[in-house]
């Protein structure tokens, strides 16, 4: 039997496909080892764009919520988690200088005990030995990710203490947790070197431009988990996602074997662990298996 096997794995996510875009590689290879993944939803997208051209019609964006969690539904499936939704509202991206206030009801207003509640409750039940979210910049700006940053955060301590949130089952204490690092300038920087080399375009060279050398940020990440033989499976995952996936668009320019050379791993940032581990680490269960 699997050492991996009993274990339990947590991602906490904002939207839909965030789940496939950020770690799903790693994702698959524990699902593989025999850990118990499980993702939580914060929001359904309900405001998201659609970025995928081909998905861009009136009947889609009638329809978008049912069919993001359709597709979240195929998602789960090909990464062989299970999942839940918290059930809090999109809150869209606010574009403008200044920009606009976030609309009332969405996710990126509920008060911070009041969000924490439902995820507390879900940790108790499903009792996970490690937790990753997003780190408090939510990975990029987006008042969603700042959010599930913050009820992650919170509900990591809560879970544990019998005191809070007491109808909210019996208390468990997460082992570890974990910052999601999926787009550090240095991967970036490794992936563009080497499409120039084989004389490919690089994706990267644009957004490489104005993305400023910040070692102190870089060195956050602890831990990277070598997982490029699931890359495919994190693939199939994202392109399940179609009304936020254009399969032509940017994840899929650099090519699979580039990918799996240069840049083999998936990299966090370990916040907070109960138990011994060494640093650096090359997996999210060090110290527990």
């Amino acid at each position: 039997m699997s050492s991996y096997a009993g274990l339990r794995l947590m991602h906490v996510h904002a939207h839909p496909d965030d789940e496939s875009s950020k770690g799903a590689a790693s994702t698959a290879m524990y699902v593989a080892k025999g850990v118990d993944v499980h993702v939580v939803t914060c929001t359904g997208g309900e405001r998201g764009s659609v970025l995928n051209p081909n998905m861009d019609r009136p009947d889609v964006l009638e329809n978008i919520t049912e069919i993001r969690r359709a597709e979240m539904e195929s998602a789960r499936q090909i990464l062989g988690v299970s999942q839940d939704w918290l059930g809090f509202v999109d809150s869209g991206w606010p574009e403008g200088d200044p920009k606009p206030p976030l609309p009332e009801g969405c996710f990126g207003l509920v008060p911070l005990e009041e969000a924490t509640e439902p995820l507390v409750r879900l940790i108790r039940s499903f009792r996970p030995h490690v937790i990753t979210t997003y780190d408090e910049n939510g990975g990029y700006p987006h008042p969603d990710h700042i959010k599930c940053h913050e009820i992650s955060v919170a509900a990591f301590e809560a879970a544990a203490d019998p005191e809070r949130f007491p109808d909210a089952g019996e208390p468990w204490q997460p082992l570890k947790l974990y910052y999601q690092h999926g787009f550090n300038r240095p991967k970036a920087v490794a992936l563009h070197e080497a499409a120039l080399e084989q004389g490919i375009e690089s994706v990267f060279a644009e957004r490489l431009k104005d993305w400023k050398p910040d070692p102190v940020w870089d060195a956050r990440v602890t831990t990277q988990v070598p997982c490029a033989e699931y890359f495919p499976v994190r693939d199939q995952a994202l392109i399940a996602h179609a009304t936020q996936i254009d399969p032509d668009g940017f994840f899929f320019q650099i090519p699979m074997e580039l990918q799996q050379r240069v840049w083999p791993t998936e990299d966090f940032e370990l916040v907070t662990s109960l138990v011994d581990s060494q640093l650096p680490e090359d997996d999210l269960f060090a110290g527990i298996v």
